[in-house]
């Protein structure tokens, strides 16, 4: 039977590893964002999207890595997760209603799942504790 220091124990194992791999994903789509990159312009045009979109996205998205990867700043936490849940459920929702491929939707797909369980995760010192 698992005792609560071990299941806290893979809760936070659980939730680092994703939280790192969400972040290296988050990080790595917003250079090639801010980059410009071609397949990326692409993408985003395909979708319907102005190209100045990626620079304000790409920017967003660094802010909110660095936002759940540091210490304390719950609410800011909070605000970044949301700002990943909304992006990444519009990049979804946006490339099934133009009709991509699933090799296409797949990435922003597993992004958003990384996003959810990151903040599912998240050990009772990152988040915010509402007093009744």
């Amino acid at each position: 039977m698992e005792t609560s220091n071990q299941s806290e124990k893979r809760k936070r194992i659980i939730y680092w590893i994703f939280t790192l791999w969400m972040s290296l994903g988050m990080v790595s789509t917003a250079i090639v964002q801010l980059m410009k990159n071609k397949d990326e312009l692409t993408n985003f045009t395909n979708l319907g999207y102005p190209a100045y979109l990626m620079y304000i996205i790409g920017i967003w998205k660094i802010l909110g890595v660095i936002a759940i990867l540091i210490p304390k700043h719950l609410l800011l936490k909070e605000w970044a997760y949301a700002g990943f849940f909304f992006v990444m459920s519009g990049a979804v929702i946006s490339h099934l209603i133009v009709g991509d491929a699933v090799g296409r939707t797949l990435p922003a797909v597993l992004l958003f799942v990384l996003v959810l369980i990151s903040w599912y995760f998240r050990p009772a010192n990152r988040k915010i504790s509402i007093q009744p």
